[in-house]
């Protein structure tokens, strides 16, 4: 059974997911629109800047995130000095490192849906007179779907298993930055393997059934296309 502290860490980090993934699909619709379509010189800079986080270490990028939003840092510094409260061990910090760090899960699913559409049906739909928002929200959307499926699910998976950002940025304080890996941490820290294994259970039940929903709705799409 869950403790008080691990049901506060579990709504945390469903909502710091969830947020964070409708955050994601909203900047990374129009990047990765872009990015499928563009043949800019700077495109592959800009593939590898978003695939970073996939090669680097979460704690080095929490740890230079923790510099730019803390009271020192250039975010942070003018947080203060507007008299706002610096982003770092804060929720809005933790959804800003789960962006960056959930950027390419998100983004690269998007990108491929893009390029796997080809430029034939915009064509097509460009003869009937529709105009270039109405053919991406009446063709592209409804063909995309799958891998708008795809993007939602890896980023919401992703963020529901972050520890090294998270920690780094916003810290383990109970009820308002303590997500549920913090909580395994702090159990296995403390010895207490079999609370240990309630939240692990939890987090591993989640992801099985995220990754699942994905596999069966895309096989569904799959066989509805055929």
């Amino acid at each position: 059974m869950l403790t008080d502290t691990d049901t506060t860490a579990l709504i945390i980090t469903l909502q710091l997911a969830a947020v964070t993934t409708v955050i994601l699909l909203l900047l990374g619709t129009p990047l990765a629109w872009w990015l499928a379509r563009t043949r800019s010189p700077v495109k592959p800079v800009i593939d590898a800047i978003i695939a970073l986080p996939l090669v680097l270490p979460p704690t080095v990028l929490g740890f230079y995130l923790l510099l730019v939003l803390g009271p020192n840092g250039a975010i942070g510094g003018l947080m203060e000095s507007i008299g706002a409260r610096p982003l770092a061990f804060t929720f809005t910090g933790l959804v800003i490192g789960s962006v960056i760090y959930s950027l390419p899960f998100v983004v690269q699913p998007l990108q491929d849906a893009f390029a796997g559409i080809g430029r034939r049906p915009l064509e097509v739909a460009a003869t009937l007179r529709a105009k270039p928002l109405d053919r991406f929200f009446s063709v592209v959307l409804p063909l995309a779907r799958p891998g708008y499926l795809t993007a939602a699910v890896l980023g919401f998976a992703h963020t529901l298993g972050e520890f090294g950002v998270v920690l780094m940025i916003g810290g383990n304080i109970p009820g308002a930055t303590k997500v549920l890996s913090i909580a395994i941490y702090d159990h296995v820290e403390s010895l207490q393997y079999g609370q240990a294994h309630a939240v692990s259970a939890v987090l591993i039940v989640l992801s099985f059934a995220l990754l699942l929903t994905v596999y069966a709705l895309n096989r569904r799409f799959r066989v509805i296309r055929l």
